[in-house]
């Protein structure tokens, strides 16, 4: 007799393994059903009687079964992996970002491949084009050094959903966050709290990723709304976006010409300029203001807490699964690309 579909697979390679895990006919023969029956409650099709589907579920749970996912998969023509390539995976934006992205991807069967590429461009084209891509049904992927016409020339044919300021060109998904809106409201905020000389750290002229290029051009539109002119001295470069860089920077300008209030590109520059404040005796926010940008977990309990601008970051992580799941369905190819903006606040704490 001809073993029922989804059955000979898990059973084969169970029995490849030399594993004694119970199979379906196991199950079938303790619930008193066919196997078939029992491979239709695994798979959650529509058409078992509901005493059935409960009696079923009852022995599955039991007996301790697991289907084969390596059968499945196989079956399915998918890994059931998708990938997640970060600048910086001990970056805490990251960090929380991929945290995030690995509990939705959970919730869809699917299991989160992580890596990260420094912003270096050769690691940045290792990923998009190699053999790792092999491994994964699709990748989320957010660049600092490619072009855009790099992505777009891209040859693989994996699902790609970008992350960030990189424009697609209508030929990629992408998910953003408006950096130049979300920047122009904190540098209103210290301008409405009374704030005259406000200083920007992390300009990154020689840096390729575009967020802090954003984040510089809304602070300057926020000066130039309110009648002020951005001032070249008061937007202090930094090498890379960590705590130590903020600290470096805020101590240049405290040394030169200090100013009454400090918008970072992220809460990690915020962090270290908060911290050479207090280390120089000025009270925050009385003698000076400070806004990051990213909200994470470390602002919020710093002394004084952190404000800052928090991106939806759950959103972020769950749009970019969604644009796979699209991707990854049958319609994926007439679909036409999707350039998601996802939302943001200001969260106003103790700083300001």
């Amino acid at each position: 007799m001809e073993e029922p579909a989804g059955v000979c697979d898990d059973e084969r390679v169970n029995r490849s393994r030399g594993q004694a895990r119970p199979s379906l006919k196991d199950v079938a023969a303790r619930a008193g059903v066919s196997p078939r029956t029992v491979s239709n409650v695994v798979n959650d099709f529509p058409y078992v009687a509901a005493d059935t589907r409960e009696r079923v579920r009852t022995v599955l749970d039991e007996m301790g079964y697991r289907p084969n996912a390596a059968a499945r998969s196989l079956r399915q023509g998918r890994s059931g992996l998708i990938g997640l390539v970060v600048p910086e995976l001990d970056s805490p934006y990251f960090g929380e970002l991929a945290a995030l992205t690995v509990r939705a991807a959970e919730t869809r069967g699917w299991v989160v491949l992580a890596d990260q590429t420094d912003g270096d461009a050769e690691r940045e084209r290792r990923m998009l084009d190699g053999m790792r891509l092999q491994l994964v049904d699709g990748l989320i992927f957010s660049p600092w050094a490619l072009s855009p016409a790099e992505l777009r020339g891209r040859v693989d044919a994996v699902p790609l959903v970008l992350l960030g300021e990189r424009e697609p060109g209508g030929l990629m998904d992408r998910v953003a966050v408006d950096n130049v809106s979300a920047s122009r409201e904190a540098v209103e905020h210290l301008v409405g709290s009374g704030r005259r000389r406000i200083a920007l750290i992390g300009a990154q002229p020689n840096l390729p990723n575009n967020t802090a290029a954003e984040r510089l051009t809304g602070y300057r539109a926020a000066l130039r709304a309110a009648g002020m002119t951005p001032t070249p001295h008061l937007e202090m470069p930094v090498e890379a976006l960590h705590r130590a860089d903020g600290a470096t920077a805020m101590r240049a300008l405290l040394d030169h010409d200090p100013p009454d209030a400090v918008f970072c590109v992220n809460d990690q520059l915020a962090l270290g300029a908060l911290r050479v404040a207090y280390e120089r005796g000025l009270r925050v926010p009385d003698d000076l203001a400070i806004c990051g940008f990213d909200d994470i977990e470390d602002g919020r309990y710093s002394t004084p807490a952190l404000t800052t601008v928090a991106p939806a970051k759950e959103q972020i992580a769950e749009r970019a699964l969604d644009c796979l799941a699209k991707r990854l369905g049958p319609a994926s190819v007439s679909d036409p690309y999707r350039d998601i903006v996802a939302e943001h606040r200001l969260v106003v704490r103790e700083t300001t």
